[in-house]
C-alpha cells in the first residue's frame, strides 16, 4: 500500500515539475485572492451572495464539526502508520478535504444551482464584456444605464463533476504522507480544478472540446496555479465554500483580462502581456444590478 502511494507521488511530481515556473510566472495564482478583494469592494456583489454564504457557513460548520468528532481519531490512527508523530498533519488535512467534498456536494445541489454562472456573467459585464455575455444570457438596460442580467440563452455548465469527485477520492490517500503527499494532492487536483472555473467562459466563447483543450493546454501552468490557490482557499474550515464563490469572481476577472489582451480575430493573446502582472486591470466600467443568489 505504502509503495503504491509513494509511486503515485513520484509520478505526479515528475509530471508537474515542469509546470512550476510557468505556474508562478503566469500570475494566475493571484486571481482567487483578487476575487476576495473584488467582492469586498463591490457591495452589489457581496450583498447578492450573502444569503447563500450564510447558509453554506452553517452547513459547513455542521459537516466539518461532525467529521472531526466522528472521523478524526480513526484517521489519525491510520495516518500514524505512515507518518508517525506527524500523523496529526495529514489526518487534519484529510478531514478538511472530506468536509470540502461533502459541503461542495450539498451546497451545489441544494443551495446554489446556477448562481455561480450568474455571478461569473455579472463580473464579466461589470468589466465591459457585454458582447461576450450576450452570447449566453439576456441583458436588459434601464434608462439610467444600469444593466440587468436576464435568463440564460442555453443550458449552463454543470457545477457538479463526477470525474472530479472520483479524482479527489482516489488521490485522498496521498495526504497520508506529510507535506509531500499534500503538495502532490494539491498539484494533481489543482490542475484539473483550474479549467473548470472557466467552463462558463468557454461556453460564452462557443468553443468546442478541441478548442477548449488547446486553450487550456497553452495555459496548463496558469490553470494549475489558479486551481491550487482556489483549492487551498476551499480547505479553510467553515468559510471554504464562500471562497469558492470569490474564486468564481477571480476567474471572471481573469477571463476579462484575456478578452482585453486579444490581438486578432482568432482570439490569440499576447502572452508577454498575459503573464505581466503589472499590466493587470480591474475596472468597474458598467453599473450592473445583480439579484440575490437564490437557493
Amino acid at each position: 500500500m505504502s509503495n503504491a502511494i509513494i509511486a503515485k507521488v513520484r509520478s505526479i511530481l515528475v509530471e508537474y515539475a515542469s509546470l512550476g515556473s510557468e505556474a508562478i510566472m503566469s500570475g494566475a495564482w493571484a486571481y482567487p485572492f483578487l476575487g476576495i478583494s473584488y467582492v469586498a469592494t463591490h457591495p452589489n456583489i457581496s450583498k447578492s451572495i450573502l444569503p447563500i454564504v450564510s447558509k453554506t457557513i452553517m452547513t459547513s460548520l455542521g459537516i466539518t464539526g461532525g467529521l472531526f468528532f466522528f472521523t478524526y481519531i480513526p484517521q489519525l490512527a491510520i495516518c500514524a502508520l505512515f507518518s508517525g508523530p506527524l500523523a496529526f498533519i495529514p489526518a487534519t488535512v484529510l478531514v478538511l478535504l472530506e468536509s470540502y467534498l461533502l459541503v461542495s456536494f450539498v451546497t451545489k445541489t441544494f443551495f446554489l444551482s446556477s448562481g455561480q454562472d450568474l455571478l461569473f456573467d455579472a463580473v464579466l459585464l461589470q468589466q465591459g464584456n457585454e458582447q461576450l455575455v450576450q452570447n449566453g444570457r439576456e441583458i436588459q438596460s434601464s434608462s439610467n444605464g444600469i444593466k440587468t442580467l436576464g435568463k440564460p440563452l442555453s443550458g449552463l455548465p454543470s457545477q457538479l463533476s463526477k470525474d472530479r469527485l472520483v479524482r479527489y477520492l482516489i488521490s485522498l490517500p496521498l495526504n497520508s504522507i506529510p507535506i509531500i503527499g499534500t503538495v502532490s494532492f494539491l498539484i494533481y487536483n489543482g490542475s484539473k480544478l483550474g479549467p473548470s472555473f472557466h467552463s462558463r467562459y468557454f461556453q460564452l466563447k462557443k468553443y468546442n472540446k478541441s478548442q477548449v483543450s488547446e486553450f487550456v493546454q497553452k495555459r496548463k501552468g496558469a490553470y494549475t496555479a489558479f486551481g491550487i490557490s482556489s483549492l487551498v482557499l476551499n480547505l479553510v474550515p467553515v468559510a471554504g465554500f464562500a471562497f469558492s464563490l470569490t474564486s468564481t469572481v477571480g476567474a471572471a476577472l481573469w477571463a476579462s483580462r484575456l478578452e482585453k489582451l486579444k490581438i486578432d480575430a482568432n482570439d490569440n493573446v499576447d502572452y508577454r502581456l498575459e503573464n505581466d502582472q503589472g499590466a493587470a486591470e480591474i475596472n468597474n466600467q458598467v453599473p450592473v444590478e445583480l439579484e440575490t443568489l437564490k437557493s
